[in-house]
């Protein structure tokens, strides 16, 4: 998934959709962390740099998905919560944190939705991800 950069609408890399609403509900493809198009970082998460390093990969992967999301609103909507959020990592095989890793996300819909709009999580550890992202992120949203 890239981010146009003219409007950061969530534009597909291949035969799909950023998002799709059924009835109330609002399922998010999966977004990496890009900026004009162009992944910001590639390459696995590694165990010898801080976590803090890739807080803004995640929260422009997190931040792109609830984009996507409010774009399948209609006019007076809104997310009342995030029913489930995934946060797919490409790690070395010597990473363990990645729900610490995962919490930059739900920090940033925290931020964006309010304590209780976060919902159920998981943090998946993955071999690669599309483009060589280290972190891809998917959502479900209730209107």
């Amino acid at each position: 998934m890239i981010v146009n950069a003219l409007s950061d609408q969530p534009t597909p890399q291949g035969d799909y959709v950023p998002a799709r609403r059924h009835g109330d509900l609002i399922f998010t493809s999966g977004m990496t962390p890009r900026r004009g198009g162009l992944l910001t970082i590639h390459g696995p998460i590694r165990s010898d740099l801080p976590l803090d390093h890739y807080r803004d990969a995640v929260t422009l992967a997190c931040s792109a998905a609830l984009f996507a999301a409010r774009g399948a609103l209609a006019d007076g909507e809104h997310i009342s919560a995030i029913l489930s959020l995934t946060v797919y990592i490409a790690a070395e095989a010597t990473f363990t944190s990645h729900s610490r890793l995962a919490d930059f996300a739900s920090e940033y819909l925290r931020s964006e939705l309010g304590a209780e709009a976060i919902g159920s999580r998981a943090a998946i550890g993955v071999a690669m991800l599309p483009g060589n992202a280290p972190i891809e992120i998917q959502l479900i949203a209730a209107v």
